[in-house]
């Protein structure tokens, strides 16, 4: 009997690549634009149409958002030990649809969402969303959250699985797929920012919410439609049972000697089934070889010469997999210092942009829409880097990739300091002529003039986040890659943190981040965070040389 795509090994499937992209593509970008276009304002929907206290709404949409990045690992897990990624891509996919229609109907039906203030006389106060009302909104941000959970570790990594990664062409079009995933990023984030927060905010937040969710609805129809032509791995047992043996196995072997030559009497064993590539045995972490160690006390099955007793003798394919895993965590810090600077450059940008002349003539520039310029620049350089540049590199240093994952990550976290340089030589511009020839808080400096820090911002984001997930997806082994991807929004939450935190301790012991930034010294704040991310920067360096990518002995 022939087997189906779900049905067989790694090497029998039949990559489709870019085949499978119109649908693959297509879905990631009314996904975003569904789901972006749905949370982008939600705390103006919480405010404005339930009524409820600034605090309040902070803290729910803080919550929602700090869940949504941590569900990751639980869907990551999921995925990659019971379902696949297939799977819970079309579960979290209808699930987010029906979230958002949830929403959408808070705002269209009358009985869902509290009475507009004042009605038909001016003295009637605001009144709260009843506990039914606020039942059913809650319950949509559940639906979104588990949509989230499930979308996000495991949408970018289904759509690199489609290419062949035993073959040049495939290799090639993994990578251009992370960067046309992150132009269909951006494109979104700019679309939920500008039309849809206009209609929301302007015209009707019934409409406002109706467009994102059929965005969603035609998100899921295209991922559907393309069923036939997607590969679809199937896990094969949870990997994190794996990785607990090597740990128990090692402790149990902890006062044994590794051999003088490991790679050759280590046990050393690969299921027939393994969907992982196999690894050479490295020096690294030495003391998880160990686990490897093969003792009169134990014993292999007969049958398939696999360990009798796996949380004793694992073998060393076992134990590089855990050793990549491993290798990975102090470049996910790295990465996760470097949204701080990402974080602050983006929100103190508004409050500058607030505080400067924004008219363009009779036009006057929101100052929320500076975010856009970041995007912008995104969007305009990935496809140059794409199909001019990259070309260019890969002839010229005769490397695949054109630039190595790490340096391109080094690339992008320099590039935050020079932002954070030319922010606080623009602020300290922008207060200068505040106090000498300003009008009132408003500065005479033209708000133009924070195109460059935004500009930058947006460059140096698409050398460090793309290669961060690109890396986490290449470098992890191939059964955990779900997890892998949900490091990526783990790290944007501890960044949220760190922000918050980082800030505070600055605001409490200093003067700089006053509410009105003429009377403070938001410039030192951006120098602080430029040294902050120097010593990232060679903390980044240290561990960029220490580490061996997937696949390189010793």
């Amino acid at each position: 009997m022939e087997e189906t795509d779900e049905e067989a090994t790694i090497d029998e499937i039949k990559y489709r690549g870019i085949r499978a992209m119109p649908f693959v593509i297509g879905n990631e970008t009314f996904e975003k634009l569904g789901t972006i276009g749905s949370s982008s304002n939600l705390l103006v929907y919480l405010t404005s149409i339930f009524h409820l206290k600034t605090i309040t709404a902070t803290n729910i949409v803080n919550i929602f958002n700090g869940t949504c990045n941590f569900g990751t690992l639980l869907g990551g897990f999921l995925s990659d030990t019971y379902f696949g990624r297939y799977k819970m891509l079309g579960f979290a996919s209808v699930t987010s649809f029906l979230g958002m229609l949830v929403l959408t109907l808070t705002a269209a039906v009358s009985k869902l969402h509290p009475p507009e203030c004042g009605g038909n006389q001016e003295a009637t106060p605001c009144v709260g969303p009843t506990t039914g009302q606020m039942t059913f909104l809650l319950g949509g941000f559940c639906l979104l959250v588990i949509g989230a959970s499930g979308i996000r570790p495991c949408n970018l990594a289904f759509g690199a699985d489609q290419f062949d990664p035993n073959t040049e062409s495939g290799r090639r079009g993994i990578s251009s797929f992370f960067n046309w995933y992150y132009f269909t990023y951006t494109f979104a984030m700019m679309v939920s920012l500008t039309v849809i927060v206009y209609v929301q905010s302007s015209i009707s937040w019934s409409l406002g919410l109706a467009i994102p969710t059929i965005m969603m609805f035609l998100s899921c129809a295209l991922f559907f439609v393309g069923t036939k032509i997607y590969v679809r791995l199937v896990p094969k047992g949870s990997p994190l049972t794996s990785v607990a043996q090597v740990l128990v196995a090692a402790f149990k072997k902890r006062h044994l000697q590794l051999p003088q030559q490991p790679c050759f009497s280590l046990f050393n064993y690969v299921a027939s089934n393994s969907l992982n590539s196999m690894l050479p045995y490295t020096d690294q972490f030495r003391f998880l070889s160990k686990a490897a160690i093969k003792t009169p006390e134990d014993h292999l099955n007969s049958s398939d010469g696999s360990a009798v007793n796996p949380w004793r003798l694992c073998s060393i394919q076992q134990v590089e997999e855990l050793k990549c895993l491993l290798r990975i965590i102090p470049i996910w810090v790295a990465g996760t210092i470097y949204y701080v600077s990402v974080v602050q450059s983006q929100n103190y940008a508004i409050f500058q942009a607030l505080q400067s002349d924004n008219q363009l003539g009779h036009f006057h520039i929101p100052p929320a829409s500076f975010i856009v310029i970041s995007m912008l620049s995104i969007t305009i350089w990935l496809p140059i880097y794409d199909r001019v540049l990259l070309p260019w590199l890969r002839k010229f240093r005769r490397k695949e990739g054109g630039i190595t994952l790490l340096p391109k990550m080094g690339i992008g976290i320099f590039l935050s300091i020079i932002t954070m340089i030319i922010s606080g030589i623009v602020e300290n511009k922008r207060r200068t002529l505040a106090m000498t020839q300003g009008k009132g808080a408003i500065s005479s400096m033209s708000g133009l003039w924070l195109i460059p820090q935004m500009a930058l911002s947006g460059l140096s984001e698409a050398f460090t986040l793309i290669s961060e997930n690109e890396f986490f997806y290449k470098q992890c082994p191939e059964n955990m890659r779900s997890i892998a991807a949900s490091f990526f929004f783990v790290g944007l939450a501890g960044s949220s943190y760190l922000s918050s935190f980082f800030s505070s301790v600055v605001h409490k012991t200093s003067n700089w981040l006053a509410e009105d930034l003429n009377k403070g010294r938001l410039d030192c704040f951006y120098y602080l965070i430029a040294a902050l991310e120097t010593l990232n920067l060679g903390y980044f360096l240290l561990c960029a040389k220490w580490y061996k990518y997937k696949g390189v002995s010793k």
